[in-house]
């Protein structure tokens, strides 16, 4: 079974929601999130995953904007 993560969504229409994601075997989540909107794929925002520390193991995903 895959590891997952809990990592927060900040800005955009999901600011403060959080997803989980699967981790990678190098144990990094990807690198962005579709955020699907309450009409699916056509409303989706993009985020993208920042570190927050020097060690890189504390993420969040920033968002970036619309992704049509």
């Amino acid at each position: 079974m895959a590891s997952t993560v809990k990592i927060p969504l900040t800005g955009g229409t999901a600011d403060g929601e959080t997803v989980e994601v699967e981790l990678d075997s190098n144990g990094r989540p990807p690198l962005t999130h579709h955020h699907m909107g309450p009409h699916g794929l056509a409303e989706a925002q993009i985020y993208e995953l920042e570190s927050e520390d020097a060690e890189g193991l504390r993420w969040h995903y920033a968002w970036r904007g619309p992704a049509v």
